[in-house]
């Protein structure tokens, strides 16, 4: 299927692989997952981004039996056609030389099966050590699982299920899946100038993980969209937990005022304005309007301007069209 993408997700028992994905894709909180068995063997759940994108994530218990299934009789049926090998390090491990043998032959089936494939490592439970310990470890690790991996490419993250530098990491491999990504962002840019908006973001609707943005203003925080992933997963937790279905949020202060809105089936779309002038109901109108261009780009992997009507923001604005 030209739209599912297989992704691997290994590293030894205990390193956090069960966690972080439930954290993402089961809607756990981090202080709940300390509650979750081992994974056996290998557990498979797929999940639908935009269009036809869909990930087929295989988590690959660690225990050394299982290991060295993968790694033996296995090896052609777990490493073939594999999109993405996502590889995760425990920071504090007590035995780095066989998390290193691990990965070693990992990516020597790589290299046989799936030479073309994405390959991250993320090194785990970073908030354990300092943040010097963090960084010398981090540039050390970094370096030799480069090495390791030669001649394919590795893209090395630190991340803790504490923080939003989960959010982050897997936020940046989807990115990197997304055929048609820079289409998909041409239409977020204009639909953010027609808008006058500061930023326009776009979230998989149930993961919140970030797909896309757009912007017309500078921001500091260059970890804005995951910390924003994390806070409003945990209010849509709390909504669900009460009964109540999350659909929309408007956040306002003397500063921005931010909407987050269900886009697309699954999507959701998050508008930054700064100018105090703004009307509520026509943002929720251009979201609205939006909408069917943006699901024609998806469809046909990008080139289509937004040729829907959207309303100024502004009381008796003219019509962008």
């Amino acid at each position: 299927m030209e739209g599912k993408k297989k992704v691997l997700l290994m590293g030894n028992s205990g390193a956090g692989k069960t966690s972080m994905r439930s954290i993402i894709f089961a809607n756990y909180i981090a202080k709940d997952t300390s509650s979750l068995s081992a994974t056996i063997d290998i557990e498979s759940s797929q999940l639908r981004f935009l269009g036809n994108l869909t990930l087929n994530l295989w988590d690959c218990g660690g225990q050394e039996g299982f290991v060295q299934g993968y790694l033996n009789n296995q090896r052609e049926h777990v490493f073939r056609s594999v999109s993405v090998l996502i590889f995760v390090f425990d920071v504090e491990s007590r035995d780095v030389n066989k998390e290193m043998d691990y990965f070693r032959r990992a990516m020597e089936a790589m290299q046989h099966y799936s030479p073309d494939a994405k390959v991250v490592c993320l090194l785990h439970k970073m908030d354990l050590l300092s943040e010097e310990q963090g960084n010398r470890v981090f540039h050390q690790r970094e370096t030799e699982l480069s090495k390791i991996a030669l001649p394919m490419k590795v893209t090395c993250f630190k991340t803790s299920i504490w923080d939003e530098t989960l959010y982050l990491a897997w936020s940046s491999i989807v990115y990197s899946l997304i055929p048609n990504i820079n289409a998909l962002e041409n239409q977020l840019d204009q639909f953010c100038t027609v808008c006058e908006a500061d930023e326009v973001v776009l979230f998989e609707r149930a993961t919140f993980l970030v797909i896309a943005h757009a912007r017309t203003t500078e921001h500091d925080d260059v970890h804005r969209f995951e910390k924003i992933s994390n806070i409003v997963k945990q209010f849509k937790l709390s909504c669900s937990k009460g009964g109540a279905q999350f659909r929309s949020m408007e956040v306002r202060n003397r500063n921005f005022t931010a909407f987050i809105e269900q886009f697309t089936g699954n999507t959701f779309a998050m508008v930054i304005m700064s100018d105090p002038s703004i009307q509520s109901p026509a943002i929720s109108i251009n979201i609205r309007a939006a909408k069917k261009t943006f699901l024609a780009c998806v469809a046909h992997g990008g080139g289509l301007g937004w040729r829907v009507g959207l309303r100024s923001r502004r009381k008796g604005g003219a019509q962008f069209r």
